[in-house]
């Protein structure tokens, strides 16, 4: 699968992985930063789980960025 630019903070995205949240909905918080601030490659996805939403940090292969119809891709 080709992958697309790097997700937008707010866009809407499909957890793959990890089990416990496979199938979910999520939201892209930001990019995962180290305290020096350089870049992990992870990105911080807010989940709702149960009855609250939890953060995850995933790779970008572990999630699909949900497109609007006015988005290209």
């Amino acid at each position: 699968m080709l992958k697309s630019r790097q997700p937008l903070i707010t866009q809407k995205v499909l957890v793959l992985h990890p089990s416990y949240v496979a199938g979910k909905l999520g939201v892209v918080c930001g990019e995962e930063l180290l305290s020096n601030g350089r870049p992990t490659g992870r990105w911080l996805i807010r989940v709702d789980y149960t009855s609250e939403s939890i953060i995850v940090s995933l790779p970008q292969d572990e999630f699909e960025v949900l497109y609007q119809d006015t988005e290209q891709v």
